[in-house]
């Protein structure tokens, strides 16, 4: 067994307002996604979203099911979303090879069972992922940068210049619910997601990444008028409900990859708070 996970309860909002600054962490920080030829889980009760990480430096890791799944294999039920966060690596799915370069991703569907990461020569090779229920079985896909939709938001003076991929969104693939995408923070740009936001019928994940080892983001969470923050570092997650804005200022430039699962594919769905909004 090289599978290990933890589970995250849902919150109510009037109770995230009481936390300090520990409890908030434990509760929708993942910090270490990463561990050497192991697969870390997060399983979280925000539409039975799971979190991976993914690290094989000396051997190939199967993607296994766990106790709580209660399934025979991980996608019995399920669709995942990949992301390729370091050096070029490869997939094996059902015995199909797929070769990942930074920031590709893969798509896999509800019913496969043989999933493989594979190590590089390099030691350097780390997948994030998510996945989230599905009900109906979509192909496998992989998407490149190329393929991604892209979309150049923000300006140098709002100081939240960026660039927007969505990677594993209608119409560049079909899913049931997943939806994924990488957005990359311009030079001397530290702002994401201004306007922040909240949408009521889907959670996010937000896993920050190529952020300096010595730099940090503020992740800013929780209803808008009644915010809180949590700093993160590099190769670390934050959970959102769907009740939270999700927004963040780093201290260097970074990027950062956003996850979503819910009842509504539709991208554009969102609640925006204006800056002066927010308390």
């Amino acid at each position: 067994m090289h599978t290990y996970y933890s589970t995250r309860h849902a919150i109510h909002p009037d109770d995230s307002k009481a936390y300090d600054t520990a409890k908030l962490r434990k509760s929708y920080l993942v910090e270490k996604l990463f561990q050497e030829d192991t697969i870390q889980l997060t399983s979280t009760l925000y539409d039975r979203y799971i979190i991976g990480g993914v690290h094989p430096v000396d051997k190939a890791l199967t993607l296994e099911s766990f106790p709580t799944l209660r399934a025979e294999h991980f996608l019995e039920r399920r669709e995942i979303g990949i992301i390729n966060v370091g050096v070029e690596s490869k997939i094996s799915v059902e015995g199909k090879s797929y070769s990942l370069a930074p920031k590709e991703a893969l798509y896999i569907g509800k019913g496969v069972k043989d999933v493989i990461f594979h190590p590089s020569d390099s030691g350097e090779t780390f997948f994030y992922f998510n996945s989230a229920p599905a009900h109906q079985v979509f192909p496998t896909n992989k998407v490149s940068l190329e393929q991604a939709e892209t979309v150049e938001l923000g300006a140098p003076e709002n100081s939240n210049h960026r660039i927007l991929r969505k990677m594993l969104v209608s119409p560049i693939i079909q899913t049931c619910q997943l939806q994924m995408g990488i957005t990359e923070l311009q030079t001397g740009s530290v702002w994401n997601t201004m306007p922040a936001h909240t949408h009521d019928r889907r959670m996010e994940a937000y896993f920050y990444f190529n952020l300096p080892e010595d730099q940090a983001v503020c992740h800013f969470m929780g209803e808008a008028e009644e915010t809180r923050h949590i700093f993160v570092h590099n190769k670390q997650a934050v959970i959102s409900p769907p009740w939270s804005i999700h927004s963040g200022a780093g201290t260097s430039s970074y990027s950062f990859i956003w996850g979503m699962a819910g009842e509504n594919l539709d991208y554009g769905d969102m609640d925006k708070v204006a800056p002066k909004a927010l308390r």
